[in-house]
């Protein structure tokens, strides 16, 4: 009986060790799980249009769901956590936190909503022109410093950061009426629904296209299973093929006719 005795003790010791260090293991991986997931911060400014925001935000969120966390979304401004009207008086978003450039995965800028030509307070120009004297383009040259950070936009999002400099001599695009702004400040305007140049840069046209900027960087980033599943719980397809600088570039038969006459 004594021995009996003596080798339950002897277990319950054995198990009091492993238990503490098999907890630490758990943590340390639910830990390293964490920091593998990818981080979607989806950039609110004053004037911001909310389909420009809340598609995205609802396909990554819906991605997450399906992966189980293997990214994560969240709304962010310049600013820091505060309350954002969207343009045309809609309804406004909180913002959780502040925007953090030195942060891994992918920020989103969407464009504006409102009047799309003029000067009057509400004009989408205007709008963007009020998000230039935040500290948000300050902002975006960071994360387009950092390797880690893939930037997305959707729309105007696009114009934004042209405004900057940030796509000089860079492939975009965004919504049809202000392509040619994106050429002249420096872009190389895309007439695609969805451009990608290079790994770290991906742009929308039109407000709708946020779905399919969204899809296409769920399915880049987690496969096509994942994003499979959203568009079926979304109904929604994506569309368009993703431009990319790669392979045979289509004639131009217009420029072709043009040096034919010159001739």
């Amino acid at each position: 009986m004594k021995k009996f005795f003596g080798l339950l003790l002897s277990l319950a010791l054995v198990l009091s060790l492993i238990a503490p260090a098999a907890t630490a293991k758990t943590k340390e991986n639910n830990d390293a799980s964490k920091d593998k997931s990818i981080h979607v911060q989806i950039v609110l400014f004053d004037g911001f249009d909310l389909l420009d925001a809340l598609a995205p935000y609802e396909v990554f969120a819906a991605a997450g769901m399906y992966s189980e966390g293997a990214l994560t979304v969240e709304l962010v401004s310049a600013e820091g956590r505060r309350s954002v009207p969207s343009g045309l008086n809609g309804p406004a978003l909180e913002a959780k936190a502040v925007l953090d450039p030195n942060r891994p995965g992918i920020i989103l800028v969407p464009g504006a909503s409102g009047k799309p030509a003029g000067n009057s307070e509400d004009s989408i120009p205007n709008v963007l022109r009020q998000a230039m004297k935040t500290s948000l383009p300050d902002i975006m040259k960071q994360a387009f410093d950092n390797e880690e950070v893939t930037v997305a936009t959707v729309c105007g999002g696009s114009l934004l950061l042209a405004m900057k400099g940030l796509l000089k001599d860079r492939h975009a695009v965004t919504n049809h009426i202000g392509m040619a702004a994106l050429q002249a400040a420096g872009a190389i305007a895309v007439d695609a629904r969805v451009v990608e140049d290079g790994p770290r840069l991906v742009s929308g046209g039109g407000v709708t296209s946020g779905l399919d900027v969204a899809l296409y960087l769920v399915e880049r980033e987690l496969g096509p299973q994942i994003a499979n599943a959203v568009e079926k719980l979304f109904e929604y397809e994506r569309r368009g093929t993703v431009w990319r600088a790669e392979g045979i570039a289509p004639i131009d038969f217009e420029k072709s006719q043009r040096a034919s006459e010159k001739e």
